[in-house]
């Protein structure tokens, strides 16, 4: 199973969430004339790891066998990498990279799963060397994803990352002709991605978390503040180099209750862009999900809900 393999559009996923207190799924129903509209959303409290038994009650309660099933990995599983795109045809590229991959990685290549996409360059410039992202994971891991959902008889179909989740929503808020910053925050820490058109350029990982910055005392918080304007300052000063033809409009900040808007705050006076805290229902229909109206439920299942907007991905 690859990370984006190839599905028929429009089918929408029922989409499992391995969190860290529990197992959450989302489904998103999307339409042409109207906003995507959230019509399941499900939170069920676990122990790590988690039970294959807890996933087939979850599988039964949903009716998971009437939808295309996807599930997240989560970040310490995973490798998301950007390398230079070798010269050879579409149907020798994954075994190309496999090649370049070997000492990038911190594992031995024949123990990887791995896939690629392409990074799209300045379509008036002349053309010049291609860059792509490759994630690689440890078959180990894909195994033991694969025999969970299996075990729990519920049909996996799709192995996301949350990269590509946030870009779903990402490209929700675009505008026409400019780049997105968006920035969420979990338990995990933050993510940072800066789309275009639909398409993933950029993406950081930020080593603080949503609980440090609720929980933190003044004098640490504002240590906390100084480390995330820092690594975006920096992350946004290298895709100015590497995408100059791309201008971003903003920097949108996902749902993230009373922090968010001391984070807004601060990334405001600091940033040479304009900060804006994102409003779920002015993207999606939440009105048959009256839980989605807190912040706090927001943020637990928005890398989930931006899974289950996946379309089609090209298979390269």
């Amino acid at each position: 199973m690859g990370f984006f393999k190839k599905v028929k559009k429009n089918t929408g996923f029922l989409v499992f969430g391995l969190l860290d207190d529990g197992i959450c799924a989302a489904y998103v129903k999307r339409s042409a004339a109207a906003r995507p509209a959230v019509e399941l959303l499900a939170f069920y409290p676990m122990s790590i790891p988690p039970a294959a038994a807890l996933l087939e009650k979850i599988g039964r309660d949903l009716h998971a066998d009437g939808y295309t099933c996807a599930t997240l990995l989560n970040p310490a599983e995973y490798q998301l990498l950007t390398v230079e795109a070798p010269n050879v045809p579409a149907d020798e590229l994954k075994t190309a990279m496999r090649w370049r991959l070997k000492d990038m990685i911190d594992f031995h290549i024949d123990d990887a799963t791995i896939d690629v996409m392409d990074i799209p360059g300045d379509s008036h410039a002349p053309v010049r060397s291609r860059t792509m992202y490759v994630i690689a994971a440890r078959n180990q891991i894909i195994e033991q994803r694969q025999r969970l959902f299996a075990d729990a008889k519920v049909s996996l179909a799709v192995i996301d990352i949350p990269e590509m989740a946030q870009r779903n929503i990402a490209q929700l808020l675009e505008s026409e002709g400019r780049g997105l910053a968006f920035l969420s925050f979990g338990s995990q820490g933050g993510l940072l991605t800066v789309t275009f058109a639909g398409e993933l350029y950029l993406s950081r990982l930020i080593d603080v978390n949503l609980s440090h910055l609720e929980q933190a005392d003044d004098a640490r918080k504002y240590e906390l503040l100084d480390k995330v304007t820092l690594e975006l300052q920096r992350s946004l000063d290298h895709f100015d180099r590497q995408f100059h033809f791309i201008t971003l409009s903003r920097l949108v900040l996902g749902p993230m209750g009373p922090a968010g808007a001391i984070l807004q705050q601060y990334l405001a006076s600091n940033l040479y862009l304009p900060v804006e805290q994102m409003e779920l229902d002015a993207v999606l229909d939440i009105s048959r999900i009256p839980a989605l109206a807190k912040a706090e439920s927001q943020q637990r299942y928005l890398l989930a809900l931006g899974a289950a907007l996946r379309l089609e991905e090209k298979v390269l």
